[in-house]
C-alpha cells in the first residue's frame, strides 16, 4: 500500500509539473486537507504584493472593478453581479449589465447607479471590515460591480440556498430582522462565483473572513469553518470567462490595479474538494480526477453496539484500495450522517425509541466511492422518564395587571424542552425561557401560581410548590411615563440600540410610542411605532430594546425586543435606527416629543461613537438633553444594553454592579465583578447543567475551555437572590 501510495505521489507530482499554472510552481499540489489549504494560503499571501485603497486618486477598488468586471461584448459597460437579463423589463435593478461611468456618487446619483458589492459583507467579518483600512475590505478579489438597488437589498445577508435568479433564500438566520432573518441567494449563474470568493477570503484572511460568519450550512464534514452550502455552489456553477479574466489581470501586476496574487479556486475548482471534501468539484488541470479511477472496496461486517436513548455505534471491517482509503461516510436513513477515517463512529442526536437504517461507503484520497454496505437496522431505547421538577419559583416585577415569574432550570435524562405555566391552577403559557410575564390581571389580587418541565418526549414532570402572587392596588409609585435609559453608537457597523424602561408601578401599553430622529440635527424625521413587533407592553422596572435592522453583535440580538424598519429605499438606509452621532433621538408619545437623547436642532458630532446610560437616580424623562442626567461610556460597550439599575427601589440588589465579560467570548475564561460570593450554575440551551463553581472577590473566573461553541445560559446565585444570564461562546 505504501509502494502504491508513494508512486501515485510521484507520478501525480510529475503530472503537476507540466500541466499546473505557472504561478502554482513552488506549491506542493500532492497535499490534501489544511496542509494543501496552509501550502496555498502561503502562497497567495507573499502574491499579494498590491494592497489597494477602497477610493483614492491611486490604484483603488474603483480601477480594479472596472478592469476585472468590464463587458467583453461593450468595454463602455461592466457585468453586474446578481443581475440576469437586459433591460427588457421595467426593474433596472436585474440589469446584468452597467454603464461604466454611472458608478456610485452618493446621494446625488439615481437609483441606477452600480457600486462595489462586499461579497463577504463588511460587518459580518470579525473585526468588522474598515475601507479606510487597506485590508481585507478593499481586496478586489471579493468585490463586484453590482447595481446600487440589488445590493442593498442583498444588504449583509448571509448566502442560503436558492433557485434561479437572485433574491431571498428559503433558508433564514439571525440577522437583520431577527431570528428567521432571510438569506440571500445570489442566482443560478453567480453562486460558483460567490462561492469560490468567499473560499478565497478565507484563504487569505483566515478567522477574519469565516464562512460560517456568511453562509447558511454545515461544518459537520469539514476540517475547518468551510460549510457545504459552498462546497456545493462551487460544484455546480463552473468557472466563468469573467472569473478567468479578474484572475490573469490580478496576477499581472503590470495593470494600473493588479494585487498580484490569484484565487486558486478560480483556477481549478477541485482543490476546495482537495481541501475540504465535500461534493467533486471540476477538475479543470486534469491532475487529480484522471490519475485514479477506481474506487475502494465496500465495507462489511457493519455492527452496531452500546444503543441508548439517542446515540448508536457503529464499526466495520477496513476497506481496501488500490492507493489509499481515506476514509468512511456514514449513512442514516440514506442520509450522510458522519465521515470518519476510522472504522467506527458514533451516531448521536438521534430520536428516542425509533428505528433507523444504516450503511457505510468508503472513499479514497481522489474522493471515488465504494458502494454503500448491506443495511443494517436499529432501534432507540423508550424514554420514559420525567424532568425533574422546577424549583425556586419566584415572583418579581409586581404591578395591578401584571408579575414576572422565573425559576430554577429542571434537568432530564435527555433533554428538557419547554416549561408550561399554569395560573389558579389553569393552564397559562408555554415557554423555553426560564422566565414568564403575566399580563392582563386585576389589582389587589391574590393568584397562584406553578411551573412545569416537559422533555422532547413529552414527559411531564409534577408542578412545583404553588407560589402566590398579589397584585398592586394600583396606587402610583409617582412615575407615570416611559423614558430612555440607554443609547448605543458604535464605532463601525450598525450595531445601533436604544433601550426604553418602565420604572413606574404599572403596566405600560406600547401603543402610541414610537421613535424619530433628527437626521444631522434636522427636522424630526421617520416615525417607528414601537408597538409593531411581538412586545406590545412593558411591565414595571423592565426594559424594552430596539436595535437596528443590520445589527451583528450577538448580545444586542440576543437582547432586542423589536428590530428597525428594515427597506430597500437607498433614500432611508433603516431611519430612524440608522443615527450616527450628528442624528437627536426622540421618544415620542401620540406625536408628541417626551424624551430626548442628543442636543435638540445640533447636527455635530456630539453624541458619536458613544454609549449613554441614563444614571440610576433620574426617575423622569425630558425634553431638553441634560449631560448631567447621563453616563457616558467607550463605543462598543453593549453589555448593559437589556437591563436597567434604579436607585428608586429600597430593596438592597446585590447585583446592582454585577459584571461578566468577556461576553461573547472565545477564550477559556469568563470573569465575573460580584459584590458577595455566587455560585455559578452552567446550563446547555436544552436545560441540563453542565458545570457549577464559585466566585469571590478574589477568585472572580470560571473556566469553560471544556464548553463547545454555543450558547449557555447562566444562573448566578448570592444569598436569596439570582440572576440569569446568556453566554455566548464562539
Amino acid at each position: 500500500m505504501v509502494k502504491k501510495l508513494l508512486l501515485f505521489i510521484f507520478i501525480t507530482s510529475t503530472l503537476i509539473c507540466f500541466s499546473q499554472e505557472q504561478y502554482y510552481y513552488n506549491v506542493d499540489l500532492t497535499l490534501t486537507g489544511i496542509q494543501l489549504k496552509d501550502e496555498l494560503a502561503t502562497k497567495i499571501i507573499s502574491t499579494h504584493t498590491r494592497t489597494l485603497e477602497y477610493t483614492s486618486g491611486g490604484p483603488d477598488v474603483w480601477d480594479a472593478t472596472k478592469a476585472t468586471d468590464e463587458y467583453t461584448a461593450n468595454t463602455d459597460k461592466v457585468v453586474l453581479f446578481y443581475g440576469w437579463e437586459e433591460s427588457r423589463d421595467q426593474d433596472e435593478s436585474n440589469d446584468r449589465t452597467r454603464d461604466k461611468d454611472l458608478q456610485d456618487c452618493g446621494e446625488n446619483c439615481d437609483n441606477f447607479v452600480w457600486n462595489r458589492e462586499h461579497v463577504f459583507p463588511k460587518s459580518l467579518a470579525n473585526p468588522v471590515l474598515d475601507t479606510d483600512i487597506p485590508g481585507p475590505a478593499t481586496d478586489a478579489h471579493h468585490l463586484r460591480a453590482a447595481d446600487r438597488t440589488r445590493n442593498s437589498a442583498r444588504n449583509n445577508r448571509k448566502y442560503g440556498r436558492g433557485s434561479g435568479n437572485s433574491g431571498f433564500s428559503t433558508d433564514t438566520f439571525s440577522g437583520l430582522s431577527g431570528a428567521n432573518t432571510p438569506a440571500w441567494y445570489p442566482g443560478d449563474e453567480w453562486k460558483g462565483d460567490a462561492a469560490r470568493m468567499i473560499m478565497y477570503m478565507y484563504l487569505r484572511y483566515g478567522e477574519v473572513c469565516l464562512p460560517t460568519a456568511v453562509g447558511v450550512g454545515s461544518t459537520e464534514f469539514t476540517p475547518d469553518e468551510m460549510i457545504d452550502l459552498f462546497l456545493v455552489w462551487n460544484a455546480e456553477d463552473p468557472v466563468s470567462d469573467i472569473e478567468v479574466a479578474r484572475n490573469n489581470y490580478h496576477e499581472d501586476t503590470r495593470n494600473y490595479a493588479a494585487q498580484g496574487n490569484r484565487n486558486p479556486f478560480i483556477d481549478n475548482p477541485y482543490l476546495a474538494t482537495r481541501i475540504w471534501g465535500g461534493t467533486t468539484a471540476e477538475d479543470r488541470w486534469g491532475l487529480y480526477s484522471g490519475s485514479d479511477t477506481e474506487a475502494p472496496t465496500t465495507p462489511t461486517d457493519i455492527t452496531l453496539n452500546n444503543i441508548s436513548l439517542t446515540t448508536i455505534d457503529l464499526s466495520w471491517t477496513p476497506s481496501t484500495d488500490n492507493v489509499e482509503v481515506s476514509g468512511y461516510n456514514v449513512y442514516v436513513n440514506d442520509v450522510l450522517t458522519a465521515q470518519t477515517s476510522n472504522t467506527s463512529t458514533t451516531i448521536e442526536n438521534l430520536k428516542t425509541n425509533t428505528s433507523y437504517s444504516f450503511t457505510v461507503a468508503a472513499r479514497d484520497i481522489i474522493n471515488n466511492l465504494s458502494d454503500v454496505s448491506a443495511t443494517v437496522n436499529g432501534t432507540t431505547l423508550q424514554d420514559i422518564e420525567a424532568p425533574t421538577t422546577p424549583s425556586n419559583v419566584v415572583i418579581s416585577n409586581t404591578s395591578d395587571s401584571s408579575f414576572k415569574v422565573t425559576w430554577s432550570t429542571s434537568t432530564d435524562n435527555n433533554a428538557v424542552a419547554s416549561y408550561e405555566v399554569y395560573l389558579d391552577g389553569t393552564f397559562k403559557a408555554s415557554t423555553t425561557d426560564l422566565f414568564y410575564t403575566i399580563v392582563g390581571l386585576s389589582t389587589s389580587t391574590t393568584y397562584t401560581v406553578e411551573v412545569l418541565a416537559k422533555d422532547v418526549d413529552s414527559n411531564i414532570s409534577a408542578k412545583s410548590n404553588a407560589v402566590n402572587a398579589i397584585t398592586t392596588n394600583g396606587t402610583s409609585n409617582g412615575i407615570t411615563e416611559l423614558f430612555i435609559s440607554e443609547y448605543v453608537e458604535p464605532i463601525k457597523a450598525n450595531n445601533k440600540a436604544i433601550e426604553i424602561v418602565n420604572l413606574s408601578s404599572s403596566t405600560i401599553s406600547l401603543v402610541g410610542y414610537s421613535l424619530q430622529k433628527q437626521s444631522n440635527g434636522g427636522a424630526w424625521v421617520d416615525d417607528f411605532r414601537l408597538d409593531t413587533g411581538d412586545v406590545t407592553s412593558i411591565i414595571p422596572n423592565d426594559v424594552f430594546v430596539i436595535t437596528n435592522a443590520d445589527v451583528s453583535d450577538e448580545h444586542l440580538i440576543a437582547e432586542s425586543d423589536l428590530s428597525g424598519p428594515i427597506t430597500n429605499d437607498a433614500n432611508n438606509y433603516g431611519s430612524p435606527l440608522n443615527f450616527n452621532g450628528n442624528d437627536p433621538v426622540g421618544l415620542f408619545k401620540n406625536g408628541v416629543l417626551i424624551d430626548i437623547i442628543g442636543e435638540e436642532g445640533n447636527g455635530n458630532d456630539h453624541i458619536k461613537d458613544k454609549t449613554y446610560k441614563r444614571k440610576s437616580e433620574i426617575s423622569v424623562p425630558n425634553t431638553a438633553y441634560t449631560t448631567s442626567e447621563w453616563d457616558v461610556l467607550p463605543a462598543e460597550t453593549f453589555d448593559g444594553i437589556g437591563s436597567h439599575t434604579s436607585t428608586l427601589s429600597t430593596k438592597i440588589n446585590v447585583f446592582e454592579s454585577f459584571k461578566m465579560f468577556p461576553n461573547p467570548t472565545n477564550g477559556n475564561y469568563v470573569y465575573f465583578s460580584v459584590t458577595e460570593d455566587a455560585t455559578i450554575n452552567i446550563y446547555n440551551v436544552l436545560g441540563k447543567l453542565i458545570k457549577t463553581s464559585e466566585v469571590t472577590k478574589s477568585k472572580n473566573n470560571i473556566d469553560i475551555s471544556e464548553l463547545s461553541r454555543g450558547i449557555y445560559l447562566l444562573k448566578i446565585n448570592s444569598g436569596k437572590q439570582f440572576i440569569i444570564k446568556k453566554l455566548i461562546k464562539k
